[in-house]
């Protein structure tokens, strides 16, 4: 099996999530993340996903109810996150940028709601939190969103976050980073 993106993030979310964790999934999409952290913070835990397409929280939905399990699936942007948890309690945020498989293709991701979404999920994130983000980039969405989101990581206080941006270097065409970011204790 050759390694990607996806593959990476979700050996990161099993290493990271522990039973009973506050998770959030900032893009639900087909609902596979936010299944997985279900599975990881098991039922003492509490897991919110977002998204903005109704179709995609129709379909996280119906795959959670498919699976037995449970957790809060939100129609709204992750820009909006704070919303719905408190800053510090938050042991980790997902993202997968880009737009949703098989969705409307004139629908992904943008930099300006996405910057605010990071930065969101950096507040409510506790110390030794994570995040993880599969940056997808290049097609529709074009690299707007990806050249704004490293420039904005590399400004992150090195003293209260830790960030590694990796990069698929010999993947053709335009292989999405895996991007993994500790807030320090």
């Amino acid at each position: 099996m050759q390694r990607n993106t996806l593959s990476m993030v979700h050996d990161f979310l099993r290493h990271t999530v522990r039973p009973g964790a506050l998770c959030i999934d900032a893009t639900a999409g087909k609902g596979r993340d936010t299944a997985l952290l279900c599975r990881l913070a098991g039922p003492e835990g509490t897991v919110l996903a977002f998204d903005i397409q109704p179709a995609a929280v129709e379909q996280s939905r119906a795959l959670l109810e498919q699976e037995g399990l449970s957790a809060r699936v939100i129609l709204d942007s992750h820009a909006h996150m704070e919303r719905y948890a408190v800053p510090g309690t938050v042991d980790c945020v997902v993202f997968n940028l880009g737009r949703l498989p098989g969705g409307d293709p004139a629908v992904f991701t943008q930099a300006d709601t996405t910057l605010a979404a990071i930065d969101a999920g950096l507040r409510l994130l506790r110390p030794g939190g994570a995040m993880a983000i599969a940056l997808y980039y290049g097609g529709a969405n074009g690299y707007g969103e990806r050249d704004a989101v490293l420039a904005h990581l590399k400004t992150l206080d090195d003293r209260a976050f830790s960030v590694l941006c990796c990069d698929w270097t010999n993947r053709r065409g335009d292989p999405p980073m895996p991007i993994f970011l500790w807030k320090e204790a």
